[in-house]
């Protein structure tokens, strides 16, 4: 996966250091309520759709732009779901950065799922009663909470305890 060229900029002044990155992922349902994911290039994980964003960029416009990228389906951002903010990671080059996630409930506009860049191995629609067995952790606990926004919008987005 590329690393963003902002990302790169920095990590040039601050080396392997932990780096804090803002973060978007897409809970994308069609009309028939399944689920748009990716299987990662990087473990094999099948996960919701989700990117970093670039400095200055909103956060809605930035889900549509990763969603569009990676998988060429256009979908339109209903409302935020859930904050939270994942473990650190380690990568293999010794980069350690952690991100804070803001996922998103989304509707399918167009397009069909196609392997649109480097990040995925495959992508596609899911019934949400039969998802793929190797989910990774994240998108299983944000999918969760955009189900529960979905079903009370009132309680408002979920943040991690």
């Amino acid at each position: 996966m590329p690393v963003p060229p902002f990302v790169a900029a920095l990590r040039s002044r601050i080396g392997h250091d932990l780096l804090w990155l803002p973060g978007v992922t897409g809970v994308v349902l069609d009309k028939s309520d399944r689920l748009l994911m990716g299987r990662r290039a990087d473990n094999g994980l099948w996960a919701l759709i989700s990117g970093i964003l670039e400095p200055g960029e909103e956060p809605a416009q930035g889900l549509v732009r990763e969603i569009a990228e990676e998988t060429g389906v256009r979908a339109e951002v209903l409302a935020l779901t859930s904050i939270s903010s994942g473990d650190r990671v380690t990568y293999p080059n010794g980069d350690v950065s952690q991100y804070l996630d803001l996922t998103f409930l989304c509707r399918h506009v167009d397009g069909e799922p196609f392997v649109a860049d480097d990040e995925s191995t495959e992508v596609g629609w899911f019934p949400l009663d039969r998802l793929p067995d190797r989910v990774t952790v994240s998108s299983r606990s944000r999918l969760a909470a955009a189900l529960e926004y979905r079903e009370d919008p009132t309680a408002g987005p979920a943040f991690a305890r």
